[in-house]
């Protein structure tokens, strides 16, 4: 026997999985990521008996339901459902598919709609964080097409605008959980951030590599992902993470400089393969770590004063722009703001059918 359970199967930003209400779903963790894992076909290399693509940018879940904190609307738990392994991890945010977070609970009648544009605050349970996200909405209604353009999706949606406004620190409870803007592992100096998405970044020359490589080409290389792999079990250590190797946090990050004196070259790890495109949660901390004295990606750019200033992440399918909010005098300033903008498309909402063994 299957069981059916409502299902809205949406791209978000650049990455893409089932949307689910939390009642359409067992209470029980255990029970849920059993679940997660039947639906999205894993473990497979594949995914061939379920929804996902193959690719950890394709096997992602949102979980939303209206919020009882003060201020927010709608509660968001994301989960990074692993391709060939059974494991679930719950302990990242996704800023992509964050991005139909707030379409999806308009649509789910979660929170009213306005006509021209609805702003939905979310709040992250993975990182005890919290976003304001405005949606176009002409007439009341969620609007997805439009004229906005992201890299690494074809074609244009209707813009959405991703607020994040208090994502520094959210998950370690410091900006540099190690106390340090710079530690050396192994040798090699790295950044531990924990700014929307606990990072640990690098410079790619330390590692042997130019940083603009293609996706394809950083997979292929080995001995490099060995190496950094080894950082980030170290680097999760040291940021009180505990034992990394069966989670997806913290991500790699591999960053080179620009000719662009507002651009930093990113390349971005998931943390085993190289992301086609970027992280919008990875974006804004390797942002912050740009314009923030003392970091080994600072190191690439220049110093900048207090006010709002646009960083573009440039990644293997174009760049993210990232607009940061600094405040304070060098060499103390920090950022206090971020924010971005994303599209997301709806593609098909139906029952997905479940083993109901997992029931």
């Amino acid at each position: 026997m299957q069981k059916a359970i409502p299902c809205v199967l949406m791209r978000g930003g650049t990455s893409r999985g089932p949307y689910f209400r939390a009642e359409w779903l067992p209470q029980d963790v255990a029970k849920r990521d059993q679940v997660l894992l039947a639906a999205m076909g894993s473990p497979h290399e594949l995914q061939i008996d379920g929804l996902g693509g193959a690719n950890t940018l394709t096997s992602k879940v949102a979980i939303v339901s209206p919020s009882t904190r003060p201020g927010c609307d709608v509660d968001y738990l994301f989960a990074q459902v692993s391709v060939d392994r059974a494991l679930v991890d719950t302990r990242p945010n996704c800023g992509n598919m964050l991005s139909g977070v707030a379409p999806f609970a308009i649509d789910q009648g979660m929170v009213a709609a306005s006509d021209g544009e609805t702003r939905v605050r979310i709040y992250n349970v993975n990182t005890n964080s919290t976003i304001d996200a405005v949606v176009q909405t002409p007439g009341g209604k969620t609007e997805y097409e439009g004229d906005a353009r992201i890299d690494g999706v074809p074609g244009t949606g209707a813009p959405i605008r991703l607020n994040f406004l208090d994502a520094w620190g959210s998950v370690t409870g410091k900006v540099f959980p190690t106390g340090n803007t710079q530690d050396v592992i192994d040798g090699v100096s790295v950044t531990c951030i924990d700014a929307a998405m606990p990072l640990m970044i690098v410079r790619a020359s330390q590692l042997g590599v130019k940083g603009d490589e293609t996706a394809v080409e950083l997979d292929a290389n080995k001995a490099m992902l060995e190496r950094l792999e080894a950082l980030r079990l170290e680097a999760g250590r040291r940021m009180g993470l505990g034992d990394v190797t069966d989670s997806v946090i913290p991500k790699p990050v591999l960053v080179s400089a620009s000719a662009d004196a507002d651009t930093v070259v990113s390349r971005y790890f998931t943390p085993h393969k190289c992301h086609r495109s970027h992280a919008v949660t990875g974006a804004i901390g390797v942002a912050t770590a740009f314009v923030t004295p003392g970091t080994v990606a600072f190191e690439l750019g220049a110093p900048r004063a207090a006010g709002m200033h646009r960083i573009a992440v440039a990644h293997p399918s174009g760049r993210i722009e990232v607009d940061v909010e600094l405040r304070g005098t060098a060499p103390s300033i920090e950022v206090c703001g971020a924010g971005l903008i994303r599209t997301a498309r709806k593609i098909m909402e139906g029952q997905l059918y479940i083993p109901a063994r997992f029931f």
